[in-house]
């Protein structure tokens, strides 16, 4: 399979799921830019937002449960919603996703948005958000 998403919806690649629905699922980035940043992407493929504008209303659900699920069980102060269309907005993964960034009052702000943050424990922040479940 040649679409990485695709492949971590299916199953095929491993990942850090904190929601799923029907539409889509929504999992922690591999390199966040701060604790607890989300990727939410539709469950079927759809190349950028533009391409289907109708898959943002789909994921809308998702993006709004993801969303709360980050600021409260991380105690965020904000949280910012990012989506890239083509190469030239910085899109890497050509299936369309929305960036869910949890953001805390010692990194305020849009400068502080894309800086990574560093040694971020990926395994404690999901217990963190989703426990025990399987």
């Amino acid at each position: 399979m040649s679409c990485l998403f695709c492949a971590i919806v299916a199953g095929d690649i491993p990942s850090r799921q904190v929601y799923a629905d029907d539409h889509a699922i929504a999992f922690l980035d591999i390199a966040p830019w701060h604790v607890g940043h989300t990727l939410v992407v539709p469950r079927r493929h759809v190349d950028d937002l533009l391409g289907e504008p109708e898959a943002l209303t789909e994921i809308v659900p998702a993006i709004n449960a993801a969303s709360r699920l980050l600021v409260e069980r991380l105690a965020a102060d904000g949280l910012n919603l990012v989506s890239s269309t083509g190469v030239a907005a910085g899109q890497e993964v050509f299936h369309f996703h929305v960036h869910l960034v949890p953001r805390f009052a010692h990194r305020a702000g849009l400068r502080e948005l894309f800086v990574h943050e560093p040694d971020v424990d990926l395994d404690r922040v999901h217990r963190q958000l989703v426990g025990d479940q399987p």
